[in-house]
Formats: structure tokens, C-alpha cells, sequence
């Protein structure tokens, strides 16, 4: 079952990365983009995180954790090289990745981490799941 969770991964990652343009079309041979589609299957792949937290193995949280943060990374590179879109400004409000729950193999490098923006502090009446509730994604425009 660990096996089929990480194809289904690796399908829903290779789907956007082909509308990313990371993969040529199968028809036509060249990348083409579609940053829509790309936002659908990555969101997707959000929400299994999400959905299947604590649930995984951590073989299957690293594959999805590393392919959702390279995907949502790629996805920003992409939405800044659009046409029309050249020069403007970094999106303020872009998903940061979650750091995997496995620890990296020994000698595997760890990309650097982005800094984190301050929020205010959670209050003790707050639940973890009504802060998230607060918590919106943007890949770009």
C-alpha cells in the first residue's frame, strides 16, 4: 500500500510539473505551461498532506513532503517568467514548505531554508486548527 501512496505522489507531482513545462507534451514534444492546471495539482497534493498527517510513513511524508516544496518553489519561478509578468515583484504571501518529518539520509543535503515571516504569537484559547483556518496559500497571481 506504502508503494501505491508514492506512485499516486509521484503521478499528481508529474502532472504539474508537466503544466509547469518541467515535462514536454506527450503530443507535441515541447513544455507548455498552464498555471492553472499546476496550481490544481499541487493544491491537491496540499491537501493530502494535510489530510493524511501523522498518517504516513515517514518514507511517504518525505517523498511528498520534497515533491510538494519542489513543485510549489517551481511553480513561483515559473509564475515570475510569464509573459506580462516580468519584473514585478515576488509574491508576498507564498506557501512556505513544511520541513520534512523524516530526517534526511546521511551525506543528503537539506535545502536552505527560507526565513520565516514573524506572525503574532497563538493564544492559548486559539486552537491549532482554527489558526489554520486563518492561514492562506498564493503561489503567485
Amino acid at each position: 500500500m506504502s508503494q501505491r501512496f508514492i506512485e499516486f505522489v509521484v503521478m499528481h507531482a508529474q502532472n504539474a510539473a508537466l503544466f509547469l513545462g518541467q515535462i514536454p507534451n506527450p503530443k507535441t514534444g515541447e513544455g507548455e505551461v498552464n498555471l492553472d492546471l499546476a496550481r490544481m495539482f499541487i493544491d491537491q497534493l496540499a491537501m493530502i498532506q494535510e489530510k493524511t498527517r501523522g498518517n504516513l510513513t515517514s518514507e511517504e511524508a518525505k517523498v511528498l513532503s520534497n515533491a510538494l516544496s519542489n513543485l510549489q518553489m517551481a511553480y513561483v519561478e515559473v509564475a515570475r517568467m510569464e509573459p506580462g509578468r516580468r519584473g514585478e515583484a515576488a509574491p508576498e504571501a507564498v506557501a512556505q514548505p513544511e520541513p520534512p518529518e523524516a530526517p534526511l539520509p546521511h551525506g543528503a543535503e537539506q535545502p536552505p531554508a527560507a526565513k520565516p515571516e514573524p506572525s503574532a504569537p497563538i493564544s492559548s484559547t486559539e486552537s491549532e486548527t482554527e489558526s489554520r483556518k486563518k492561514f492562506t496559500k498564493s503561489y503567485g497571481p
